[in-house]
């Protein structure tokens, strides 16, 4: 059962050696299976929304390369979906939205949120019920503040700007906004939890272009007010925070969200990653360019992350997602070469 799943171990302040490894983005366009399966869906949403291919391409690998965890296949943008942002993604555009303002924000009604995603919550179930006894199962969410920065500019930006300028000249609807998106965030969290993820992770993938007070305002705040909720209704849930990007931001990160674990990007040194981890279980956070590289920058990258991380509570995984042009080679590298320390 759930006591017996490597990154819950670890999730639960254990140490284990070798850690548990699992990838951001393992299921993804770097995988000739999932470029098929994905063929097959149409759209992007239609995939996430597909039970039957939504649960095929989160196997797709585990079956390939046996990692501790499976992550549900989904986006962070489901919830601004829920919420009639007309959602959208374009080949070499990305993501694409309906741009919203301080009177529309005042509008979005989320109580239909749970019947959309629907679909999604029964991927949970079809995994849980799939998946064998040692793999964790994780659900996710985006944080507020990476949501927030979609909704408001209705795509994505290289610093998001407009957002942090819209949280400045409208601060009042502005919360609000990272209110509303906190609570669907925590029934979001709790209805996978209760669907059958044993764990869940909080995406905030734009946490690093915020200054010191607006971090803790649009970042710490809301995400606490997260794993509040959800700790309220399931206090024994284990949740992961990443805030890719915060720094030296992250020394109170964990105290002050309430986390059990916390998320590393690639840019975080070691030494004080090692620091972090004093506090409790770390996640990450090797280089993803390291893993299109292959060869000797990859097993450099994993030897140094083991060396420094490896005897404290540790699941090894990318400092972010892995990218579509890695070679599926180079993940068995990676995942060998862990598990052969």
């Amino acid at each position: 059962m759930a006591d017996n799943r490597k990154v819950m171990k670890v999730l639960s302040g254990e140490t284990v050696f070798p850690p548990p490894i699992w990838l951001m983005r393992q299921a993804g366009r770097y995988l000739p299976e999932y470029r098929e399966t994905r063929k097959q869906a149409g759209g992007f949403l239609d995939l996430c929304y597909s039970p039957e291919l939504a649960t095929e391409v989160t196997l797709q690998p585990i079956r390939r390369y046996g990692f501790d965890a499976a992550i549900l296949f989904s986006d962070i943008l489901v919830i601004p979906d829920a919420l009639d942002r007309n959602v959208r993604f374009e080949e070499g555009r990305g993501p694409l939205m309906s741009p919203i303002d301080a009177a529309g924000i005042a509008k979005l009604d989320g109580s239909k949120m749970l019947d959309h995603l629907a679909p999604v919550l029964e991927t949970v179930t079809r995994l849980r019920e799939t998946l064998s006894e040692e793999t964790t199962l994780l659900g996710f969410c985006g944080a507020p503040w990476t949501v927030a920065t979609y909704m408001i500019a209705g795509h994505g930006t290289p610093d998001q700007a407009p957002a942090r300028l819209f949280a400045y000249r409208e601060p009042e609807a502005f919360t609000a906004l990272l209110d509303l998106l906190a609570d669907l965030s925590a029934d979001y969290l709790c209805a996978q939890i209760e669907a059958g993820a044993d764990a869940v992770q909080i995406f905030d993938s734009w946490a690093g272009v915020l200054g010191e007070s607006e971090f803790d305002r649009f970042c710490v705040r809301p995400v606490r007010k997260i794993i509040e909720q959800v700790r309220r209704r399931h206090p024994q849930a284990r949740i992961i925070a990443f805030a890719k990007g915060a720094g030296t931001l992250l020394t109170d990160y964990r105290r002050d969200t309430g986390a059990d674990a916390i998320g590393l990007d690639w840019s975080v040194p070691l030494g004080f990653a090692g620091e972090l981890q004093k506090q409790g279980p770390v996640q990450g956070n090797l280089d993803p360019m390291r893993v299109v590289a292959g060869g000797q920058a990859l097993d450099e990258g994993v030897d140094a992350i083991l060396s420094k991380l490896g005897e404290g509570p540790l699941i090894f995984n990318l400092g972010h997602g892995i990218t579509p042009q890695a070679d599926p080679q180079h993940v068995t590298q990676l995942v060998e070469r862990v598990r052969s320390a």
